[in-house]
């Protein structure tokens, strides 16, 4: 089954808030900045929205920035989120571009199985500055 068979539709009604809230924000969200935004929705547990979180997680449909522990909108209608995706956080404006890289994708899976390590996804965070912040 791929991590996109998930639409929109088959959400639960907690999970298309949180989806809904990632989708029109510009950065990344912490869990308890989503819960501020969706407590007129009726959400009041950080549990509620951790659960939401975690199935959009695993559906592909969100990733999680490990380095801000914040959550972004999959940016990739097609992102299989077992392949290595990187990160482009701007520490200025906190704006994420999301990419993809076939020759650094087989570059870590090259790595983990020198060490006989069974890699299931990877991610990459590059922190630093986008293009716009760069001319300010």
């Amino acid at each position: 089954m791929s991590a996109h068979s998930h639409t929109h539709s088959d959400l639960t009604k907690n999970q298309s808030l949180v989806m809904d809230a990632l989708s029109s924000s510009e950065g990344p969200l912490s869990a308890y900045t989503i819960l501020d935004q969706l407590r007129d929705n009726g959400m009041r547990a950080p549990l509620q929205v951790y659960r939401a979180l975690d199935k959009l997680v695993e559906y592909g449909l969100v990733h999680r920035l490990e380095s801000l522990n914040a959550f972004v909108a999959c940016r990739h209608p097609n992102c299989d989120s077992n392949k290595t995706i990187i990160f482009m956080i701007c520490e200025a404006c906190d704006k994420v571009n999301e990419i993809t890289d076939a020759a650094l994708a087989k570059n870590i899976n090259k790595i983990a199985a020198s060490e006989k390590f069974a890699l299931n996804k990877s991610t990459v965070e590059l922190r630093g500055l986008c293009p716009a912040c760069q001319t300010d």
